[in-house]
């Protein structure tokens, strides 16, 4: 079996995880599930390997390389098919703003309506409802991130606001990864909980994974957000967000914060 075709597979799998239900293009029926993806579907300036639909609508690409193949180059490729698919397809009003590129072992993913959007890797593909909602939306969680308030410092030490202020900073500029460094009694904790309300209440963050690395400190971070005031509001975290502190592998859907251990 050739390398693509190995990949081929293994993406048609993943795509079936994530709830998508895979058809050949001359095969294909949009009203078989909410999220179909078409294999090898043609369009003004080539074949997309494959097209997702989500409500019969065009939603993303779908990028398949072989294994061993550097996905950082790929990207423009995705869009450039993206660029044409409202000519093939007349009957739609928008072009679809979502491209991923895959080996089937690793998948990069690309939100177009992002400013400055750049290609960033992910562990799965989403579920079709999941870019269902996001379309829905005013604008991504790059734009919000570029948009947040000014930080109330009341009540917060110097280096906390500068922990917060340079973390917010450089999630404005799309970098998936920071690191705060703070002495020990510096209130990392309450920093961390300062930080993800506002993420959840300005950036609108759906949910955020607390991770500690031992269970008397998952029971000491539930009690920080119990206690905590928002600084703008005046109730407590809680009173506004759920939050579970998670003992099995199943997560609320309504819990914006879960705290678990490594």
């Amino acid at each position: 079996m050739k390398s693509e075709e190995k990949a081929r597979q293994e993406i048609d799998i993943l795509l079936e995880q994530a709830g998508w239900v895979v058809q050949d293009y001359y095969k294909v029926n949009l009203q078989a599930s909410l999220g179909v993806a078409v294999r090898e579907f043609p369009l003004k300036n080539g074949t997309a390997d494959y097209l997702l639909f989500a409500d019969g609508k065009p939603v993303a690409v779908v990028e398949a390389k072989p294994e061993g193949t550097t996905l950082s180059g790929v990207a423009e490729q995705s869009s450039k098919y993206i660029a044409t698919i409202k000519e093939s397809l007349p009957y739609i009003t928008n072009s679809p703003p979502f491209s991923y590129e895959t080996t089937g072992t690793e998948t990069f993913f690309r939100d177009l309506r992002d400013p400055e959007s750049c290609s960033r890797r992910i562990f799965a593909f989403h579920q079709p409802k999941t870019l269902l909602d996001w379309l829905l939306e005013r604008d991504t969680l790059r734009e919000r991130l570029k948009k947040m308030p000014p930080l109330i410092k009341t009540g917060l030490r110097d280096c906390q606001i500068e922990a917060i202020e340079n973390l917010e900073k450089s999630l404005a500029e799309s970098r998936p990864r920071a690191l705060i460094q703070m002495a020990s009694g510096g209130g990392k904790t309450y920093t961390a909980v300062s930080t993800i309300y506002r993420l959840i209440k300005f950036a609108g963050a759906r949910r955020i994974l607390f991770l500690v690395d031992r269970s008397n400190l998952g029971r000491q971070t539930r009690n920080e957000f119990q206690q905590f005031i928002t600084p703008d509001d005046g109730r407590k975290f809680i009173e506004l967000y759920n939050i579970q502190h998670l003992t099995s592998n199943t997560i609320d859907l309504v819990s914006r914060v879960c705290i678990t251990t490594i």
